[in-house]
């Protein structure tokens, strides 16, 4: 009889954890009307990630079929063989070096300023977020006009005062700088980020940090900048990511002719101009792809620049226990 018990209890159980048929129904309803979205993540995005992947491993132009397995051939050829790969890293190691600490700067100032308490804040911060809302087509036609060498907005005032009048766009020793200035014009968008920030942090905060005699100086480096370090740690990790994949600005700038203030170029075959000057890994992923029709060159390079990004993404997530600080933690 404890036998029969036994095994009457789990088909018991069994039977409990069935789907009753409205939960069927109401599963099966739903991934009906999952389905468009399920099936383009299928066919648009998991379909091409994992066939760069067979890419990358290929001698491919997009056209002949079946792709030619040529192992880590592209791989050896883009470290040991490429003249334009390592300038091309070069460059956008010192885009990201260079424009990521001074976003996060110039954001975070900007944040302050616009967070006091001033009449009219909320068309002051409507004006300093304007500029993220332009394209980057629109604002880099802007950009190659105020920097033209001939007539161009910048260098006239520059003469003005009796200044050097650079090349900007033109000169290979100017064009990332100008990027940089041009890149620091829209700021808007991490800008609210860290306003928000800002408005997190408990005004207790600094009541308690007044009453006990620290000066403005002090609570911010003791109040305001560590509990606006998530803030911080957010923006740093999309503006890495953002860095690594720079290319728009550049290939508008590289495109225009001189006469326009651009880089020089003439087509898709000499993007990245004056000199390589402008040649990031995103601009040359994509001359590789739509001059050279390499699709399995550029397959191994887009592949090299995730592994590197996810890196640099972890390791900003390691180091963030040591600096990112919390509600509640300790903070000196």
């Amino acid at each position: 009889m404890a036998r029969v018990t036994a095994i009457a209890k789990p088909t018991i159980q069994t039977r409990e954890r069935r789907l009753s048929p409205q939960t069927r129904r109401n599963l099966r309803n739903g991934l009906l009307f999952l389905s468009p979205w399920l099936l383009g993540l299928l066919i648009f995005t998991t379909y091409p990630i994992v066939m760069t992947i067979y890419y990358s491993f290929t001698d491919y132009d997009g056209v002949t079929f079946p792709p030619h397995w040529i192992g880590l051939n592209n791989y050896k050829t883009l470290f040991t063989n490429d003249p334009q790969f390592w300038p091309a890293v070069a460059n956008t190691v010192w885009w990201a070096v260079f424009s990521v600490p001074l976003a996060i700067f110039f954001g975070v100032i900007l944040a302050l300023l616009l967070n006091m308490r001033v009449r009219g804040m909320g068309a002051y911060r409507t004006l300093f977020y304007m500029p993220s809302m332009v394209p980057a087509v629109g604002s880099t036609l802007l950009w190659l006009w105020l920097f033209n060498p001939s007539g161009g907005v910048i260098n006239g005032i520059l003469g003005l005062l009796h200044l050097p009048q650079p090349g900007w766009f033109t000169d290979p020793t100017w064009a990332k700088p100008a990027l940089l200035i041009q890149s620091l014009w829209a700021l808007g968008a991490s800008m609210i980020i860290y306003l928000a920030g800002l408005k997190d942090i408990p005004g207790e905060l600094y009541e308690a940090a007044a009453i006990d005699g620290a000066n403005v100086l002090r609570r911010l480096r003791h109040i305001t900048l560590p509990l606006l370090t998530p803030t911080i740690f957010f923006n740093l990790v999309l503006d890495c990511i953002g860095a690594f994949n720079y290319f728009s600005q550049a290939l508008i700038v590289s495109s225009a002719p001189p006469g326009l203030g651009g880089g020089g170029g003439n087509g898709v075959d000499t993007i990245g101009g004056p000199v390589d000057a402008t040649l990031f890994y995103s601009l040359y992923l994509y001359q590789q792809i739509f001059a050279n029709f390499q699709l399995g060159y550029a397959s191994a390079m887009s592949w090299l620049m995730t592994i590197v990004v996810i890196a640099l993404t972890a390791g900003i997530f390691g180091t963030a226990r040591k600096w990112v600080y919390y509600h509640g933690s300790d903070i000196r």
